[in-house]
């Protein structure tokens, strides 16, 4: 086989500036598409505030009405160039990721490049199960909760569209976020520091660890989107076990 030509610090320079430029290409086209969908784009963000969403429909709940409002001259447009930014992000993850693996990938041993497309595709995967959960279920439960929470009848909820906005993305990302656990446990089960016998010894801890977690990246503090976002995790903790059971037996398999 020919050998590939040695680059030098600066080549590699070169060659991360080349991926950065092609990366934020990428990103900026894509923010621009979604720009110009205005009607598409916030059809789906503003989706879970109407009654016929589908999570609502599924649930037989009774119609509710709450209406965003705008409090500030330039904040609709601001919010506008926000959302599309996010959705060329996301838009563009899978050609980020392709691009960065391109780069990292001459630098690595045929059988680590298997592990890392696998541990990419999973971890992308996850990510988006989590941000997809957050979107179905999490946060339109959250804000039908919340929009229609009253202490009094003659106390009138007027939700602001920058709150919707934000509480809607932050959830989201933070869910996607949470959702490589089992990635993250995987990776240090293979490599020897975690084990499935002390994620069971110090369950009880983990728990406390969860709810504090889900009480810092919950975006409205209140107790019913705490329980929302602490479930998975606490659930995710689980499959994180069985996945180092897993890879510890796999370990032991090739020991024998």
């Amino acid at each position: 086989m020919q050998e590939q030509p040695v680059l030098t610090f600066w080549d590699h320079l070169e060659e991360l500036r080349k991926v950065l430029f092609r990366v934020v290409g990428a990103v900026v086209l894509l923010m621009v598409v979604a720009f110009c969908f205005k009607d598409e784009l916030f059809g789906v963000v503003l989706a879970p505030q109407e009654t016929d969403f589908i999570l609502y429909q599924w649930l037989g709940a009774e119609d509710f009405q709450v209406k965003l409002i705008n409090t500030q001259l330039a904040s609709q447009f601001i919010t506008h160039m926000k959302v599309a930014c996010y959705a060329g992000i996301l838009l563009a993850s899978p050609y980020i990721i392709y691009q960065l693996f391109r780069f990292v990938s001459p630098a690595l041993y045929e059988n680590e490049r298997k592990y890392v497309v696998g541990v990419t595709c999973w971890g992308y995967l996850l990510f988006m199960v989590g941000v997809c959960l957050s979107y179905f279920l999490i946060f339109p439960l959250t804000f039908r909760f919340l929009a229609t929470y009253q202490v009094s009848e003659v106390v009138e909820n007027t939700i602001t569209l920058t709150s919707y906005v934000d509480t809607l993305m932050m959830l989201s990302l933070m869910m996607g976020i949470v959702f490589e656990i089992p990635i993250l446990s995987w990776l240090f089960g293979k490599l020897g520091f975690l084990t499935s016998a002390f994620m069971k010894n110090y369950r009880r801890h983990a728990i406390v660890i969860i709810l504090v977690i889900a009480a810092i990246i919950t975006p409205t503090s209140d107790v019913f989107t705490l329980s929302l976002v602490a479930l998975p995790m606490y659930l995710l903790y689980e499959v994180s076990i069985m996945v180092v059971r897993s890879t510890e037996r796999k370990r032991r398999e090739i020991q024998e």
